[in-house]
């Protein structure tokens, strides 16, 4: 049995979760998401806690396992608590401004560059070099955030670009004069 897939979720009490027709619902105080169970896997409410299971034990059944319980107990997570990833900018004449649904990002290159954000995301900008990427869905949220850092990824040479907070960039040494 999954060691991930048998762990029960525990949920606060603001947060309300339904199930109809395969279609997993997660409510709460943040907002609300959606997400389709796998075939083979059904999940019950009991005490507080939920626990997912299986039907069956086929191959795909118990690969679907872990993955369903991480995916609705990240669901849940999201509603109760959010998700936030942060970008720094490094870079001379590099910055960054949030305007509406629009973030504009001036890279070096000829034009600044206009991100779309998009619905359910909220981005926030810091003394123009500081991105924070929010929003109540693990995945959306990632991948916005990896949206942005590949508009300008780090370089090895100066480390000039769009990192993770915490990222380490491995540098490289120029060219060096020969005697």
């Amino acid at each position: 049995m999954s060691r991930i897939g048998k762990k029960p979720i525990t949920f606060p009490k603001n947060v309300k979760i339904s199930q109809s027709g395969g279609i997993v619902k997660v409510e709460g105080p943040k907002g609300a998401l959606s997400s389709k169970l796998p075939e083979g896997i059904t999940m019950a409410v009991a005490d507080g806690n939920l626990v997912i299971e299986r039907k069956s034990d086929e191959r795909l059944a118990r690969s679907y396992h872990g993955l369903a319980r991480t995916i609705i107990g990240n669901m849940v997570n999201g509603v109760s608590n959010g998700f936030e990833k942060r970008l720094e900018i490094s870079g001379v004449g590099y910055r960054a401004e949030a305007t509406g649904n629009t973030l504009k990002l001036i890279l070096g290159f000829s034009s600044p560059v206009q991100y779309n954000i998009p619905k359910g995301i909220e981005v926030k900008v810091d003394k123009q070099i500081n991105i924070f990427v929010s929003g109540i869905d693990k995945q959306l949220v990632g991948r916005v955030a990896a949206e942005i850092r590949a508009l300008k990824k780090p370089e090895p040479y100066k480390g000039k670009g769009i990192k993770y907070v915490g990222e380490y960039i491995k540098r490289k040494a120029g060219k060096s004069a020969s005697a």
